[in-house]
């Protein structure tokens, strides 16, 4: 979504590395491009001059002229000022202290509202919750359809009395007000802890859809009024945003659709104008596809640093605990890597979603978008298929695989047979790395990595002492360092010490064990 907007503020912020002091002309012309990338991404004019007057004033100040490195001082107010102009910090929903949290929807049709409630249902699900889905769109055809579909995809009740239209000859008979007041009804009876009712829209704002989505309001009093608004619609969501919360005044925003190649103004826009935080994102199609927003990590997104803590937050989700501690148990005990372990730590990446989109929250990911968006997500299943075409001792042993084992398993996985030996040789060099980390030795070309052990033992190892330059002196040295460790060496039997004063009866031996001794 900020692909541009973010390649366009890292080519001017690489434009004030090396410079020791910034001149009033250098902020005046980063200032200056700050803006143009901000009103080519969508953003309103108003935000973007509110924007760049704050980052002006802040880099002309005293904390940009008496840091040690100017350019990234002005990175780091950018970093700060995007984190406000996004809402400053994350907001999360208010749950009722007593009876159901009563959730409403509201936007223009089209905007992903039915989707997105059976997302956030599905989310609440995860968080331990109970919720169920209320089905008040019966203006667009099959809107109830649709809402059944995607509750029976996350796996939650939908409360659907009335079947809406199914056709746009169809006249709406049903009263929207109505189902909602008798939807959060039947969650009170049913105790689910959180409603989500999704409403209707219209393709503009007009006063018939504000009327009914105010009644909505007024009969059920939701905890939240989320607006869930189309991150590609560019400058006019200012104005719909607006709209909406001078009609039903809402109290967050989603944004969906943020995975699309649109240059993402809105987002940077709505929150700003409405002062109205935005709570969710929808970063696809996959009911899976929805996330908590975080506005310092979108901030962080935008300028290419990377999003690590979302990423460790995946990773925590979806990774198998039982099979980490397998996985260390034989690291630790120095066991060989084997193709199956390899199997089923591509597994392990496969649950935490699509490889594009973890990589490309790696700091730095930018500078190569261009292979990333060339990446095929297939490859794990290529790989996979490969491994599973292999026989059970193949794949303890790889390298009993032949020139006939390798097309017997490129013709079972539908590959060629180059693709299965790219496979083996990248395994190879994986399982040597794995040995050598286990060992203690570090990664190769990575000093930092591993090898610590080794370091330490060096560290606390007991120096010898510098010999005398001396010759004379140095023999010397040799010599009583020799009769030093003669002294120290016991002499005798190797069952006992030669001299008067030894007593065998000290050892508390059997009698007449004592002899053996002597």
């Amino acid at each position: 979504m900020f692909n541009s907007l973010s390649d366009r503020l890292t080519a001017t912020f690489k434009n004030l590395r090396g410079k020791g002091r910034l001149t009033e002309a250098d902020v005046d012309a980063t200032v200056r491009e700050i803006r143009r990338a901000l009103l080519d991404a969508d953003v309103a004019v108003s935000v973007v001059r509110e924007f760049t007057a704050r980052i002006r004033e802040r880099a002309l100040g005293a904390e940009v002229s008496g840091a040690l490195n100017p350019s990234q001082q002005i990175v780091k107010i950018v970093n700060e000022e995007l984190q406000e102009v996004l809402g400053g910090e994350t907001r999360r929903i208010r749950l009722a202290k007593t009876g159901p949290t009563i959730i409403m929807l509201a936007g223009l049709q089209g905007a992903g509202k039915t989707t997105l409630a059976g997302k956030l249902a599905k989310w609440l699900k995860a968080q331990g919750h109970s919720p169920m889905l209320v089905a008040c769109d019966l203006q667009r055809p099959n809107a109830v359809t649709q809402l059944q579909i995607v509750g029976e995809r996350a796996g939650v009740p939908v409360f659907a009395p009335h079947p809406g239209t199914t056709s746009d000859l169809d006249v709406p008979t049903g009263d929207p007000v109505a189902v909602a007041r008798a939807g959060v009804d039947e969650a009170r009876q049913k105790l689910y802890d959180v409603v989500i009712v999704d409403t209707a829209g219209r393709l503009g704002v007009d006063a018939e859809m504000m009327d009914q989505a105010r009644r909505i309001r007024q009969a059920i009093i939701p905890n939240e009024v989320l607006f869930v608004i189309d991150s590609m619609i560019g400058q006019d969501a200012v104005n719909t945003a607006v709209a909406f919360d001078e009609g039903v005044n809402f109290t967050g925003v989603v944004l969906s659709k943020l995975d699309g190649d649109a240059r993402g103004g809105a987002a940077l826009s709505v929150a700003s104008v409405t002062g109205k935080p935005v709570m969710f994102a929808s970063t696809g199609e996959g009911v899976d596809d929805f996330e908590l927003f975080h506005p310092d990590r979108m901030a962080s997104r935008i300028l290419d640093m990377g999003d690590v803590l979302t990423l460790i937050e995946q990773a925590e989700k979806n990774w198998d605990k039982d099979e980490a501690a397998r996985m260390a148990k034989k690291f630790a005990d120095q066991e060989d890597f084997t193709l199956d372990d390899f199997l089923a730590q591509m597994q392990q990446i496969r649950n935490m979603g699509s490889m594009k989109k973890m990589l490309m929250m790696m700091p730095g990911a930018q500078n190569i978008r261009q292979q990333l968006e060339q990446f095929d997500e297939r490859e794990i299943d290529r790989v996979e298929a490969i491994v599973r075409s292999m026989t059970p001792h193949e794949r303890v042993a790889p390298k009993i695989i032949n020139g006939s084992r390798r097309a017997r398993i490129a013709r079972g996985s539908g590959v060629h047979v180059s693709e299965v030996n790219g496979l083996l040789e990248r395994f190879a060099q994986a399982q040597k790395m794995m040995k050598k980390l286990a060992q203690g030795g570090g990664m190769p070309g990575m000093p930092g990595i591993g090898g610590g052990g080794s370091r330490k033992a060096a560290k606390s190892a007991p120096k010898k002492k510098a010999r005398s330059g001396n010759p004379a002196k140095a023999a010397q040295e040799l010599r009583d360092a020799e009769n030093k460790r003669a002294k120290s060496v016991p002499t005798g039997a190797a069952f006992g010490q030669a001299g008067g004063d030894f007593d065998p009866s000290q050892l508390n031996l059997p009698k007449g064990f004592d002899k053996f001794l002597k």
